[in-house]
């Protein structure tokens, strides 16, 4: 027992002096983006958050709670305009009683994130990495077009236009940021489904909101042109998360709605 306590503590002691290799950044992305997808598909929690979302002429200020059946609603204004108590009530009770809505948001937020999943995928591959720096105890990696790769699909093919910066947090190997901006016009069939031009850009920003939950706190998209591929994404939109808490997992629409009303406007 002795001998094998001492080979142990030696071999112990080998591996703690001995230098790691330094990961690449392809390393570094991978493992990143290995580690989102397992975060998405296992993470079950429910969150409540304030929601200030701006699109042109149109910007809206609400509580949005999520619950397993969907997620639920209390619009405090639109475009400026206030509602009271009553109303934002009745809005949600009219959405609670009509499944058919309940239902099209469903669909709707699971091809987003299918989407993501998809594009997040792509990322090792769709580019070349080089790390950047580092800072506050996080990766920064430079990304480009990666010549080689072949978009499977038009929203793809808006994806490899981009170059940009991944900020990929080392403890955790979470994605904390990711911006990019279009370095040179995208056009589907001759600009007959589209035509986005070089410049535009977007921004993600994610932060750990509590039990190891990362959420996105931030999104900003500005891509000129237009796109008629695109169905559930704004080319211009500024939208910003604030204020989370998590929920009881097995919270409903109506115990939703209860802790939504009871927030301060």
């Amino acid at each position: 027992m002795a001998g094998l306590r001492r080979g142990g503590v030696c071999a112990a002691v080998a591996c703690f002096c001995a230098v790691a290799p330094a990961q690449t950044a392809e390393q570094i992305i991978r493992e990143a983006v290995g580690t989102e997808l397992y975060a998405a598909a296992h993470d079950h929690s429910c969150w409540m958050y304030y929601e200030v979302d701006s699109k042109p002429n149109a910007t809206v200020k609400q509580w949005v709670s999520q619950t397993h059946e969907g997620g639920l609603d209390r619009v405090l204004s639109r475009n400026g305009q206030s509602f009271s108590l009553q109303q934002e009530r009745d809005s949600m009770n009219a959405y609670i009683g009509n499944p058919s809505a309940q239902a099209k948001r469903r669909r709707s937020g699971q091809h987003d994130d299918q989407q993501a999943a998809q594009l997040l995928n792509m990322l090792p591959q769709a580019f070349d990495w080089t790390i950047a720096g580092k800072k506050d105890g996080n990766t920064v990696l430079h990304f480009a077009p990666n010549p080689q790769f072949n978009p499977p699909s038009w929203q793809a093919k808006v994806f490899a236009a981009m170059g940009g910066e991944v900020t990929v947090n080392d403890a955790q190997h979470r994605i904390v940021s990711l911006k990019g901006h279009m370095l040179h016009d995208v056009r589907f069939w001759g600009g007959l489904f589209g035509d986005l031009k070089a410049g535009g850009w977007f921004d993600v920003e994610r932060r750990e909101v509590g039990g190891s939950d990362w959420q996105i706190v931030a999104t900003h998209v500005h891509i000129q042109g237009h796109a008629l591929i695109f169905h559930t994404i704004s080319e211009e939109e500024d939208d910003v998360k604030s204020k989370f808490t998590e929920l009881p997992g097995n919270i409903d629409f109506k115990e939703a709605e209860k802790d939504l009303m009871e927030q301060k406007p």
